[in-house]
């Protein structure tokens, strides 16, 4: 058994991921074991030190010395505006302290940019960095990552050195789209994320969708945003340039409620009259007045992959490249479409 796991990586260091994933626990865990912090039991301590012997892991000692006069902090960006950053950072600082690590966090809103943001962390000598929704480009992204480990959340990266932790969002809004075609709807709008990280994704995900139910025709877009003022506004163009559709799928949660409430404010109902799926399973999402039918991105899995991977490259480690299926959480706001506009024209 030893030999053999030793050959799967064969000219390969082991990092903790590799201990952990053998030992299926979380490499948090397998940190503290390495680490003789706190936090595991003697069997669980005998059992991953074990295993790590039998795969040939060998701790990083640069690492190892960096962290003995180490803060013990892991930095966190996020959109002040987003539902969803809050859980996942309510997320991080559970995983964090299983590790024995706290969490600063810096946020990013319309007065304060994602820079400022970022030099809060540096200047707190945090250890790592984990970065929500960045917006910040590969140049950005390229010297952050020389002066710490850097792993983006809900986004890819093509920086070397940069890790990433996201959710498959053309898979996504794949769903949705499913989900609502079973119901009987052929004319659904998107109302999109407008720049924001995963919004072309989305895009794409929903044309493809469509064009796969032969409902290119009835495929329409239109700007929208993070927020409920977005959703709102974009949802009261649709309203404005007439023929409105059986189903709308919003960018993410808060822009949903957006939605919702112009429909309302148009003397329709949710769903009997329109349909509407956010996205991201916020919080807020099961706590509407109608509970929302939403993509679920899973806020404790995201956190729990995004710590892993900053642990692992604090360690030495490779950077994560992390992709994960959504699934569909079914709620009140969507049901069977009462009309087809498409056999209707």
């Amino acid at each position: 058994m030893p030999q053999r796991r030793r050959e799967k990586r064969s000219g390969a260091r082991m990092t903790l991921a590799d201990v952990a994933r053998e030992a299926g626990v979380s490499t948090a865990l397998v940190s503290i074991v390495m680490r003789d912090a706190p936090g595991a039991s003697d069997e669980t301590r005998a059992r991953v030190r074990r295993i790590a012997d039998e795969l040939g892991y060998v701790p990083d000692q640069r690492a190892r010395k960096l962290r003995q006069s180490s803060s013990r902090l892991l930095g966190v960006t996020f959109e002040l505006r987003e539902p969803f950053h809050g859980d996942l950072v309510e997320e991080i600082y559970a995983v964090a302290a299983e590790a024995d690590y706290d969490v600063v966090i810096s946020a990013i809103a319309p007065t304060r940019s994602e820079s400022r943001a970022l030099d809060t962390v540096l200047s707190e000598r945090c250890e790592a960095a984990i970065l929500l929704g960045s917006r910040l480009d590969d140049d950005a992204l390229a010297t952050t990552a020389r002066r710490l480990p850097v792993v983006v959340v809900a986004r890819g990266s093509d920086v070397d050195d940069v890790g990433f932790v996201r959710s498959d969002d053309s898979a996504g809004i794949g769903l949705a789209v499913d989900h609502l075609v079973e119901l009987g709807h052929s004319d659904i709008v998107h109302i999109d994320g407008a720049d924001a990280p995963g919004a072309q994704d989305r895009r794409e995900g929903f044309r493809a969708a469509m064009a796969r139910h032969g409902r290119s025709d009835h495929a329409r877009i239109v700007r929208g945003g993070l927020g409920q003022i977005d959703g709102a506004r974009a949802m009261r163009e649709v309203f404005d340039a007439g023929d409105p559709p059986t189903a709308v799928i919003a960018f993410n949660d808060d822009c949903a409620t957006g939605v919702i409430d112009a429909i309302g404010h148009a003397g329709l109902r949710v769903p009997e009259d329109i349909s509407v799926v956010g996205y991201d399973d916020a919080r807020l999402a099961s706590r509407l007045r109608v509970p929302l039918t939403t993509v679920s991105q899973d806020a404790r899995q995201m956190a729990a992959d995004a710590v892993a991977g900053v642990l692992t490259m604090i360690d030495g480690g490779e950077p994560p490249a992390t992709v994960r299926l959504p699934t569909l959480v079914v709620r009140g706001t969507t049901a069977t479409a009462l009309r087809d506009p498409a056999s209707a024209r």
